[in-house]
């Protein structure tokens, strides 16, 4: 069934205040957008582009990767040629290579224009380096492409000065020679290499829907278990967006969206609105969360001690460190420590302490610090604690602003926290959030 571009978004003007809270969060982030050929052929791709202009003007960064795939198939069509393969999935022979430069050429320029109708600055470049495919499966691939190489600080040169590069399923090799390249799977590799927060595929199609039911969230294991078990049940053409999908999750990119582009409104409520109305692929948010072992005490120390320092953090030695360790948890990156926190649960086990929550500088504002407070809250939730407690002299935002703790007097600590809050002198300010 197509969507009706005229149907009313989930967003209302009433709803502002809410979407504020995400502006802080995505300023100057990387959302990587790729457009199906079918949407940027369907009535609505002008509203599309105004929604990448309302991105731009929250000054979220936006690339911008275009497939042709429908595009190439009627041009075809139009010159009764046969062709290999209209998106690039498979071999391309030296026919569809040049009907497909030709198409790009075309498309692209269809979505420049209409990114500066919209009042924004955007530019083609050759920033994907490709390189033949080769043999695959026994086949040569003969001018399908993968990338090769990417041109980063040019990518990155454009977004500082506030234009969207719009990429092309067309690159050069080495030799400058044209190669095929798969839309999808170019939109998942600049998502990757450029760290983006969000890589969004709108298409002309529904979202996955399974027996009849839409998916709305989809973990990356429940993911890979339909794919290994019932690939059948997904529709051709949202498989290589799933397959890619998995594959910037498990390198970092924290969400993957696939939403039907012919929905009005569609792309700033899959952003800004909770619910969403495409299909999300995510990862665990607390697959890098761990309760802290001996040896990481010194870790523990080592990156608080900073902290402790300029008075931000209750000093704690590595000796009681290793006598309470049982009691920390950390985030782990790549084998190294780069976050932590302190959560007791007192002797009646309905109240507990969060303390000690640092992150090291370099992971500041991305997120790390909220997760690990999310990550408590859920410990708490699952252990039966109604009351989660914290102490801070300098995170107060942190706490109220980003975590919704409400800020408390002496009576709504814990007996014993109330001694060691009068003996310690840090007049540090008191949050709790009931559970």
């Amino acid at each position: 069934m197509t969507a009706d571009p005229t149907v009313t978004t989930n967003i209302k003007p009433t709803d502002l205040r809410g979407i504020l809270k995400y502006v802080s969060m995505f300023r100057e982030q990387v959302f990587v957008v790729a457009l199906d050929g079918s949407l940027v052929a369907h009535v609505n791709l002008e509203n599309v582009l105004l929604d990448i202009a309302v991105l731009r003007s929250l000054h979220i960064r936006v690339v911008l990767v275009h497939g042709i795939g429908q595009q190439l198939s009627e041009l075809a069509k139009s010159r009764s040629v046969e062709i290999s393969n209209p998106h690039g999935e498979t071999l391309t022979d030296a026919t569809t290579l040049e009907l497909a430069s030709e198409t790009a050429a075309l498309v692209n320029q269809k979505i420049m224009q209409g990114l500066t109708g919209s009042g924004l600055r955007c530019a083609n470049c050759n920033a994907v380096r490709a390189k033949a495919a080769g043999i695959v499966g026994g086949v040569d691939q003969q001018f399908s492409g993968v990338v090769d190489k990417l041109d980063l600080p040019l990518l990155q040169r454009l977004l500082e000065a506030d234009t969207i590069p719009v990429i092309t399923p067309i690159a050069l090799d080495r030799e400058g020679q044209n190669l095929r390249l798969n839309s999808d799977l170019l939109a998942a590799e600049l998502a990757k290499k450029l760290e983006a927060t969000k890589l969004i595929y709108l298409t002309a199609q529904d979202g996955l829907a399974l027996e009849g039911r839409p998916i709305k969230n989809l973990s990356l294991e429940e993911l890979d278990a339909l794919m290994e078990s019932h690939p059948e049940r997904i529709p051709e053409r949202l498989l290589s967006k799933l397959k890619h999908a998995a594959e910037t999750i498990r390198a970092g990119i924290p969400r993957t969206h696939i939403l039907d582009g012919r929905q009005f409104g569609a792309l700033l409520n899959e952003v800004f609105d909770k619910v969403g109305i495409g299909t999300m692929v995510y990862g665990n948010d607390y697959q890098s969360i761990r309760p802290a072992k001996t040896e990481d005490a010194y870790s523990i120390f080592n990156i608080t001690r900073n902290a402790v320092r300029a008075e931000r953090l209750r000093e704690r030695n590595q000796e009681e460190i290793i006598d309470s360790i049982k009691d920390y948890h950390v985030y782990e990156i790549d084998g190294s420590i780069v976050a932590c926190l302190y959560l007791k649960v007192w002797e009646d086990a309905r109240h507990a302490e969060l303390g000690s929550v640092y992150v090291l500088p370099f992971y500041q504002g991305k997120g790390v610090g909220r997760r690990m407070v999310q990550y408590a809250l859920n410990c708490a939730r699952k252990n039966g604690i109604k009351r989660l407690t914290a102490l801070s002299t300098q995170a107060a935002p942190f706490f109220s602003d980003i975590c919704e703790f409400v800020e408390g007097e002496l009576q709504d600590l814990h007996k014993e926290q109330r001694q060691a809050y009068e003996t310690s002198k840090r007049n540090s300010k008191i949050f709790y959030r009931d559970l």
